[in-house]
């Protein structure tokens, strides 16, 4: 490629990064006294119903290389497979649990963290149940678009087996790139890479 013009000069709005964090996670960069908490830092606002988990893992890069400078979101229904939005016509979602966090990851070792409750399975328009999953947004210095995925659960296997979603990842060994596994007692681990031979599958949303 050849040089820009110089009237067509990059400009930080052309990535997600650097200064997402200073936007959305405030307290995280030094910068305090906007919120006194970081939005979607807490997403138990009380006693929730359902199993009690924590999501970790880490956002790798083509070489291996952790990603210290991500910031992940995370939606998903409560553990009766309901979400606390008016547009879920259902009702009924658990009043404690916020379905939305945000996490900036440890500066340091990249990793990320939400202290959650393991989602239910949802049902798609026309009755179809997913397997239990949570929906994962990616933004980072460099990433122009932020990219989707979505963390299912490896000990899920009946749920995981009638998923529509799952059913259609093609060739199907790229579905353990959409597993997060049991990492300990109530805590799973979902590794994010974004290149490489171990891409993680991202959605077109």
């Amino acid at each position: 490629m050849g040089d820009a013009p110089e009237h067509l000069k990059e400009t930080p709005s052309q990535t997600a990064g650097p200064y997402v964090h200073i936007g959305c996670t405030p307290n995280v960069t030094g910068i305090h006294r906007v919120y006194e908490t970081d939005l979607g830092a807490v997403m138990k606002t009380g006693p929730v119903q359902g199993q009690e988990i924590t999501l970790t893992g880490t956002v790798y890069d083509g070489t291996g290389l952790a990603q210290k400078d991500t910031m992940v979101e995370i939606w998903q229904a409560d553990a009766h497979g309901r979400y606390p939005s008016p547009q879920d016509p259902r009702g009924g979602a658990d009043p404690n649990f916020t379905g939305w966090g945000r996490s900036a990851g440890d500066l340091e070792t990249g990793a990320f963290a939400f202290d959650t409750v393991k989602p239910g399975p949802v049902p798609l328009p026309d009755g179809r149940l997913q397997a239990p999953h949570v929906t994962l947004w990616i933004v980072a210095r460099g990433i122009n678009i932020g990219l989707h995925t979505r963390a299912y659960f490896a000990d899920e296997d009946t749920a995981n087996a009638g998923d529509p979603i799952l059913s259609a990842i093609k060739p199907i060994s790229r579905l353990s790139t959409l597993l997060a596994q049991p990492d300990g007692v109530n805590r799973y681990r979902f590794d994010i890479h974004l290149q490489g031979p171990q891409e993680t599958v991202f959605f077109d949303i």
